[in-house]
């Protein structure tokens, strides 16, 4: 079947669980879930990682989409999946090409039904993946700004306002981006926390590439994500470490807008802790290849506004009922535009992402 690609979208996380495994067995495609051992969703349900795979299982190149890694960015990556499994030209097409082709749905279960960009220990799972080894370092450009980015009341107090507008005045919104997104380990209760030692999704994650990839000679992958850019537009964020080789080839296989925070031609600050380590880490006998694609909905400030609320929330769980509404519909829109148009342009350039992908694995 083939349908219009707004139907593949969902309302909640588990409206998107049950679309994405329906599809999946549609398909006759086995669905391995990973429910999570202790956190329940936002109604109480069973919070799940669910995998399902095309395609030969020795295959030599493999194709790793992901949805959810920032929770609340799930209902868009979650989307394209659904879409993708559902489209019987690109289902044929990838039955036909002989890759490998996972789908791994929600990565952040907890953050997708609670509306939350975090998990369930406020860990942003792309600030996770680091060597635990080793203490992380201290992040002086967060620690500056924390007890100003995280306030004390909700709405921010004019005080509060006039510090953050103070720092931007000076410094640029860029900074401030820099300052608070970059990853930070010694706030628990801040923003962009990458916490203390691996997460469950980072386990999960890890499991799913050892047992799908571990053959391959040739592993990419596209992680969905929404928040930063121009409205609808996907940028194609260079998802890897700054190998030269592994950058011009995410380039020949995307073309050469494909930005990169590594040399800050993207809209991403630098980041640390990013999951793609774990493609290099449990399958370093393959070529990597990857992107995230960062879909646009609000700009910037805005979007840092809803998470600046979202965080005083999570720290002040006894907030008033329509108090708490008002922060998750602000959290909700920043990160999914809940429109006929947003829904299909993002399916069009998944699409032709997923097809440009599968044609390199394939040569």
């Amino acid at each position: 079947m083939s349908t219009d690609p707004v139907t593949g979208f969902s309302a909640t996380y588990a409206e998107a669980r049950d679309r994405f495994t329906a599809a999946a067995r549609g398909r006759g495609l086995a669905v391995v879930r990973h429910v999570h051992p202790t956190a329940r969703g936002a109604e109480g349900e069973a919070l799940s990682i669910d995998v399902a795979a095309l395609g030969p299982a020795n295959a030599r190149s493999v194709l790793l989409l992901i949805s959810g890694t920032h929770g609340a960015e799930g209902f868009c990556g979650s989307g394209c999946q659904v879409n993708f499994l559902r489209d019987d030209a690109f289902f044929a097409e990838m039955m036909a090409s002989g890759v490998r082709i996972v789908f791994l749905h929600a990565l952040n279960p907890y953050g997708f039904s609670h509306i939350r960009r975090t998990n369930e220990d406020n860990v942003d799972l792309n600030r996770n993946f680091r060597d635990w080894t080793t203490p992380p370092p201290a992040n002086a450009a967060y620690a500056e700004v924390h007890d100003f980015m995280v306030p004390a009341t909700w709405p921010p107090s004019p005080a509060n306002e006039a510090r953050l507008t103070a720092y931007v005045q000076e410094r640029g919104e860029r900074a401030l981006q820099n300052a608070v997104s970059g990853g930070q380990c010694e706030f628990p209760d801040g923003l962009f926390y990458g916490g203390s030692r691996p997460a469950w999704s980072n386990g999960v994650l890890r499991k799913a590439l050892r047992e799908h990839a571990a053959q391959a000679a040739s592993l990419a992958w596209i992680d969905f994500h929404t928040g930063l850019g121009p409205r609808g537009y996907g940028e194609k964020i260079y998802s890897g470490r700054d190998v030269p080789a592994d950058v011009a080839r995410a380039k020949a296989w995307w073309g050469s807008d494909v930005t990169s925070f590594h040399d800050g031609s993207s809209t991403s600050a630098p980041l640390t802790g990013v999951n793609y380590n774990a493609a290099y880490e449990e399958c370093p006998q393959a070529a990597y290849t990857g992107i995230a694609i960062e879909y646009g909905t609000q700009p910037m400030m805005a979007v840092l506004q809803a998470l600046r609320g979202d965080q005083w929330l999570e720290n002040h769980p006894d907030a008033p009922a329509e108090l708490r509404r008002s922060i998750k519909r602000a959290v909700r829109d920043a990160f999914y535009q809940d429109v006929d148009d947003w829904k299909r342009t993002i399916h069009e350039q998944a699409l032709a992402h997923a097809k440009s992908a599968i044609a390199h694995l394939r040569s």
